[in-house]
């Protein structure tokens, strides 16, 4: 067996050294780091902020869509600068800029609230309804005296009719006459005449919308007669009603009617005379829309101030309610007034 060639000591020095290297397969690829990580985060994230805005789309009123897209409409210059563009200082940071955004309860919202009238605007519109008022009953006044003039009917009984204006309205009298009484003696029926006036001026209020207070009114001389207990209240609250129903009789609108009531003797037209014929009378009271105001606000407590002169100032009306508003009232109110209840004094039977 031949021995393997020698080699020189030097030479296998210098001679390269072959490496070999070998990789060892594995069963997936390398790992490519985390950016999807990020990217997928701001997919998400954006996809919330979507669903996010169109829920809040879906559940914001009209009014507050209006408002946010006026507040983006706003110049910059307006925002922060005057309308010169001064920049001159402000209470708000926006002035104007579109509606209240503020709502009471989430997805409603709330207008842009009335800003109150001054209070000279609400006293000179006070002061117009007051005169249109005044200027009604003024006409309403004419056309009954018109009607008094022509109607023989009624012509020849107008010195017991009296029309005049006060500082509740329109009063209509029709006083009793020593020759021609309105009513029997102690009795609460209408004469015929007395009848016939009333149904020919009953039509003739419905021009108006005013509401209407009836009042009997009976002289000083004392009741005696008849059941116990019974006086000038019960007699003259009754004269009132049975007036009431010929005003209806004659067209009136029920619904007018806001107050029926018997005042007996204590507003006289003459006080130093006790059985003065002219102090037994019906009065018919057009209630101008202040007065009608105030009966409301005290719940029908106001008293109707009838032997005052004719005013030419009618109070400022503040409005009222509708005619349907209440029921008519029938009363005969029993003020406290001490009479004499002797079995003696007056007639048997007064009128």
């Amino acid at each position: 067996m031949a021995d393997s060639p020698s080699r020189e000591p030097m030479q296998s020095v210098l001679a390269p050294t072959v490496v070999v290297r070998r990789k060892k397969k594995s069963g997936h690829g390398g790992h490519h780091g985390g950016a999807w990580k990020i990217a997928y985060a701001d997919f998400v994230t954006a996809m919330m902020a979507f669903f996010l805005l169109m829920w809040l789309l879906g559940s914001t009123s009209k009014y507050d869509k209006q408002g946010i897209e006026d507040y983006f409409n706003t110049p910059l210059a307006a925002v922060f600068g005057g309308k010169d563009g001064s920049g001159a200082a402000r209470s708000s940071v926006i002035e104007g800029g579109g509606r209240d955004l503020s709502s009471s309860r989430p997805g409603e919202a709330t207008k842009s609230q009335t800003q109150p009238l001054p209070k000279t605007a609400v006293r000179a519109a006070a002061d117009a309804a007051a005169r249109d008022d005044a200027q009604r009953l003024q006409q309403l006044k004419q056309k009954l005296s018109a009607l008094i003039e022509r109607t023989p009917a009624l012509a020849a009984y107008k010195d017991q009719i009296r029309i005049d204006i006060t500082s509740e309205g329109l009063r209509i009298e029709i006083v009793d006459s020593l020759k021609r009484p309105m009513f029997p003696s102690g009795s609460a029926k209408l004469e015929t005449y007395v009848v016939t006036i009333l149904s020919q001026i009953g039509a003739s209020l419905n021009d108006v919308d005013n509401r209407v207070s009836i009042a009997g009114h009976t002289d000083a001389v004392p009741y005696s007669g008849g059941e116990t207990g019974y006086s000038n209240w019960e007699l003259s609250s009754e004269r009132a009603n049975a007036a009431r129903r010929a005003l209806i009789g004659g067209g009136m609108n029920e619904g007018k009617i806001l107050q029926v009531r018997g005042l007996a003797d204590v507003l006289p037209l003459n006080k130093a005379v006790a059985d003065e014929p002219t102090n037994r009378r019906i009065s018919i009271l057009v209630l101008n829309k202040a007065a009608e105001q105030r009966f409301f606000a005290d719940g029908g407590r106001t008293a109707v101030d009838e032997s005052q002169p004719a005013s030419s100032m009618i109070p400022a009306a503040v409005g009222s309610k509708p005619a349907s508003a209440v029921m008519p009232a029938v009363v005969g109110e029993q003020l406290a007034k001490p009479r004499a209840a002797s079995a003696t004094a007056g007639p048997a039977a007064k009128s």
